[in-house]
């Protein structure tokens, strides 16, 4: 297979590993990065070595996602990114404010719950659960037998199931309503009065990661 053919097969994949990636980390952005560095590996493997490209792939995009939760975790660093399509429910659901309501309440719900589980639980509860891959092949890529990945797809699960429901989505949005105000009109007051005083904001930037404590911090920057 030469140099365009094998960019031709990688191209086909993008779409999917991306998608992959994106459940996994809880970030697009993040995600077409565990996508990039995919490529460059599979450009500096012989093509011809591979025998099966779709699961080489998604071996070395689970691998690269995991050692990228690893970091996060390490770092006490949390995506601040606006849920995208990957979380949305599915075209089943008819009318279009239940569809908004639906897809608002689990993306923000489960991106809240995957960061409480450990990278081999997430890793191991997405790919198994979302993605029907199995868990022999999940355990290649932690790095253990098939029984500890098992193992770690059903802890991950029952965490999952027991979460305590979300707070009152009316509450969320009326933070969220506050926030865009003050950004939009510099309405100080009333974000005030909806954050937590001790409210702690971190945000992903391409300089590392900004961290802004309490709610006049906070307000304060929403407000320029």
């Amino acid at each position: 297979m030469d140099e365009s053919a094998t960019s031709e097969a990688f191209e086909a994949q993008r779409g999917r590993l991306t998608g992959l990636a994106a459940r996994v980390l809880g970030s697009r952005t993040d995600a077409e990065d565990a996508v990039q560095e995919a490529w460059l590996r599979l450009s500096r493997q012989d093509p011809d070595s591979i025998d099966n490209l779709s699961g080489w792939l998604s071996t070395v995009v689970g691998r690269v996602c995991l050692d990228m939760l690893r970091s996060r975790r390490a770092k006490g660093e949390t995506p601040w990114e606006e849920p995208g399509r990957e979380w949305l429910v599915s075209d089943d659901v008819d009318d279009p404010e239940d569809r908004a309501e639906l897809s608002d309440t689990i993306g923000v719900a489960l991106l809240m719950v995957l960061e409480s589980l450990t990278p081999d639980e997430r890793l191991a509860f997405i790919l198994h659960d979302t993605f029907a891959v199995p868990f022999d092949e999940i355990a290649r890529i932690l790095g253990k037998s098939p029984d500890a990945a098992r193992m770690l797809g059903s802890r991950a699960r029952r965490k999952v199931r027991g979460a305590e429901p979300p707070s009152d989505r009316r509450r969320q949005r009326e933070v969220v309503d506050a926030f865009l105000a003050a950004a939009r009109e510099g309405d100080f007051d009333a974000l005030l009065r909806v954050l937590d005083p001790d409210v702690v904001w971190r945000v992903h930037t391409p300089r590392g990661v900004t961290v802004r404590l309490g709610a006049d911090e906070l307000a304060r920057h929403a407000a320029l």
